[in-house]
């Protein structure tokens, strides 16, 4: 467990649903408590999740179903939590029924709410407020939803991260009054008086490797060919690896890049389809010019990064974060957990591993998204 002044966190891989909710309850209990956002493995029978948190539970709660919970640790099968204080936190959830297209709706409601009317006047939006996205990882609708809620709400910075299933891909969840919705999205106005910043953290850099996607099915993000050639076969060769290796441990250490201005953001493959095409995880469109990443030392970078954020901070109450299943496949491929996480202790972070992350008006991947909470030093 860690607690602050103004959070309590709290991490546990106990399988009975009861047993799990009421450990976590005790761990991130405060009197003060005026939210709970957590993060659960699918492994658990939902329902009997639902029915532990809204036992134990008064306060408003929000989460989603992972492929992976961050704490103190990475771990697989669990829960990770973490409470809010009304001293220094105010949450504003809103659900999105990403299936009734009501997205633009939404976010009207959202601004349009008297209790936060004053924080979307250009003077307060950004130094107060952020914004936090938990997304249905399997709908494909990530940039949709955070396109349009940027463009509803420009000035206000916001992350976020897209559900997972532990690989499965079949179903994945979010929470939100009370109860799991299946295909939509809760957007979190967080509200305090505390310092914080968002940060978007990649260990990838683009190589002199160039190739272009050729025959694409934007609508299901299925990439069949490249540069004329089946998709898979031609990414083998990129590779230098058989085709029938191709793995999600390939694509984490291979992925490829699309510059978006001056920057450089990840298109990850999901996987191989038994008819050679290739599912990705992000939208990607035919025509499209991609670059081979080359990786850095991922334990490395993130310390350095962390040094840099601990350099601007003299507190650091807690650090909320979506960190991609990806990333996590390579570092336990490397054998760089314990790096990683004593450079993630240093933040006292809390979050989960991602099908997708969202960093202001972008869904992007193989990225840690995060907000960091707590006291900047005084320049």
């Amino acid at each position: 467990m860690t607690q602050n002044q103004h959070t309590k966190s709290a991490q546990t891989l106990l399988d009975d649903e009861e047993n799990a909710i009421s450990y976590i309850s005790n761990e991130i209990y405060q009197k003060d408590m005026t939210a709970v956002i957590f993060f659960c493995s699918p492994q658990y029978n939902l329902d009997k999740i639902t029915a532990s948190i809204n036992r134990h539970f008064e306060c408003m709660v929000i989460g989603c179903t992972t492929a992976g919970e961050i704490g103190d640790r990475y771990e697989t099968g669990g829960i990770s939590a973490v409470s809010f204080s009304s001293k220094a936190f105010c949450l504003h959830p809103h659900l999105f029924n990403l299936s009734s297209n009501n997205i633009k709706d939404a976010t009207s409601k959202i601004i349009a709410t008297s209790a936060l009317a004053s924080k979307f006047k250009e003077d307060s939006v950004g130094k107060s407020s952020v914004g936090f996205l938990l997304i249905d990882g399997l709908t494909m609708k990530e940039e949709k939803t955070i396109g349009m809620i940027h463009d509803a709400l420009p000035m206000l910075p916001i992350i976020g991260g897209s559900a997972g299933d532990n690989l499965n891909f079949e179903e994945t969840f979010v929470f939100y009054n009370k109860k799991f919705h299946t295909n939509s999205a809760i957007f979190t106005l967080i509200e305090t008086h505390l310092d914080f910043e968002i940060f978007q953290f990649q260990h990838f850099q683009p190589s002199e490797i160039e190739i272009v996607v050729t025959d694409v099915d934007s609508s299901k993000r299925i990439v069949k060919e490249i540069d004329g050639e089946k998709a898979s076969q031609r990414f083998a060769e990129l590779v230098n690896i058989p085709i029938e290796k191709l793995s999600p441990q390939t694509f984490s250490m291979n992925p490829l890049m699309l510059e978006i201005g001056k920057d450089w953001y990840v298109r990850s493959i999901q996987k191989c389809n038994p008819d050679g095409s290739l599912q990705f995880y992000s939208a990607i469109e035919n025509g499209l010019p991609l670059t081979l990443g080359k990786g850095m030392n991922i334990a490395k970078n993130l310390e350095t990064r962390t040094q840099q954020i601990l350099k601007r901070f003299c507190n650091i109450e807690l650090t909320l974060g979506c960190d991609c299943i990806l990333r996590r496949l390579e570092i336990t491929e490397r054998n760089k957990k314990t790096e990683i996480e004593k450079s993630l202790k240093k933040l006292n972070f809390i979050g989960f591993n991602t099908y997708g992350e969202q960093i202001n008006s972008i869904h992007v991947n193989q990225t840690l998204t995060g907000i960091v909470f707590g006291e900047k030093r005084s320049e």
